[in-house]
């Protein structure tokens, strides 16, 4: 089938993608909804800008379209259109998104697909997070996190590019604190900067941390694809 991404550049929409392709799919656009603000309950907002380079590195055309509002019922009806646009440029049949554990995105993308006559496809939905976790590193995905909101992540790990040693502390951390090893509550949020989707990795040339003691930001100030990777 021929299918459109909801693509926010974190790990969960990229690896959507690997196993959608794997799965005899063509992924052929880009979704990207950039949000009012962090307080959307359905949609990523870090670093989303950023996707135009990963965009590129797949070769895949993105369509983005910005919400005015943080009210989910809103953001659908944005949503709506953005589909509604990728079926009629693209002749797309279906949505592949990213979603694992959360059964109120599954369920509103459900609805909003059946109501377009389009699949809503989540191949990673149930997966196990440790196994889902060192999964993504086994099939070489390099990702960083861009925010932590959870008791147990502090600052040290805004920017940190995860390694296997990283998902047993994470689990550690998540068995102690109780968070979802593979961020799905938002307790962090991920960047990739290369797959084996990517023709050349991104090389993030300045940035900065925000830090409330709490909880964090990675921001991506300036960054390119890097040729000579």
């Amino acid at each position: 089938m021929k299918l459109a991404c909801l693509f926010s550049g974190g790990k969960d929409s990229t690896y959507a993608i690997h196993l959608a392709k794997k799965q005899g799919h063509d992924v052929v656009c880009l979704l990207s909804i950039f949000p009012k603000s962090e307080e959307s309950h359905l949609l990523h907002h870090p670093n989303l800008r950023w996707t135009k380079l990963q965009s590129e590195s797949m070769n895949i055309p993105q369509l983005t379209i910005i919400s005015n509002s943080n009210e989910t019922n809103d953001e659908l009806i944005v949503m709506e259109k953005l589909l509604q646009n990728a079926k009629e440029q693209f002749q797309i049949d279906g949505l592949v998104h990213g979603g694992i554990k959360s059964k109120f995105q599954k369920e509103k993308f459900e609805t909003l697909c059946l109501k377009l006559n389009l699949v809503s496809i989540a191949p990673l939905w149930g997966t196990d997070p440790k196994e889902y976790m060192n999964q993504l590193l086994d099939s070489n995905f390099h990702f960083m996190m861009i925010t932590v909101s959870s008791d147990g992540l502090d600052e040290q790990w805004l920017g940190k590019l995860i390694s296997k040693s990283d998902i047993e502390v994470l689990n550690n951390l998540s068995d102690k604190f109780g968070f979802n090893l593979n961020f799905e509550g938002g307790e962090s949020e991920t960047f990739v900067i290369n797959c084996p989707l990517f023709s050349h990795p991104i090389k993030i040339n300045k940035f900065t941390k925000n830090w409330d003691g709490y909880r964090g930001r990675f921001e991506i100030v300036d960054a390119e694809l890097n040729y000579n990777a």
